[in-house]
């Protein structure tokens, strides 16, 4: 069942300046594995993580650095969670996390399904319309 969504849009050129003019950014908000990326492809995982938060409904309890934004073999973007934020994430029901991302002329924009388990007592039966 979807429990969250979440979509931003990041303005990649004004995201470069940003961590131009404040270097202290990139390991406030990024893993050690994404530090070396280039910056669309930042721009485009810090619209992950906001995407994310919004999904989760809120940041109590999320760390940025403990999102990190990897790929699967398939070459699909996954999240690969860590510290407080993965137990806030398991504490909230959620057992997956869908994600897609894009950048192109200038913008980055990511998009997060956040889905959870029914329990069985709350699936409406034939019997038992909702």
């Amino acid at each position: 069942m979807i429990v969250g969504i979440g979509v931003d849009l990041v303005d990649v050129p004004r995201f470069e300046q940003h961590l131009a003019r404040t270097p202290r950014l990139l390991p406030r908000l990024f893993a050690p594995g994404e530090r070396v990326l280039k910056p669309r492809s930042l721009a485009a995982r810090y619209a992950a993580k906001e995407a994310l938060i919004k999904a989760l409904g809120g940041s109590d309890g999320v760390h940025w650095t403990d999102i990190e934004v990897t790929t699967e073999p398939s070459g699909r973007p996954a999240f690969a969670l860590s510290g407080e934020t993965a137990t806030t994430v398991a504490a909230r029901g959620i057992t997956d996390l869908h994600l897609s991302m894009s950048h192109d002329a200038g913008l980055a924009t990511a998009y997060v399904i956040a889905e959870a388990q029914v329990p069985s007592a709350s699936v409406p039966t034939r019997e038992d319309p909702a």
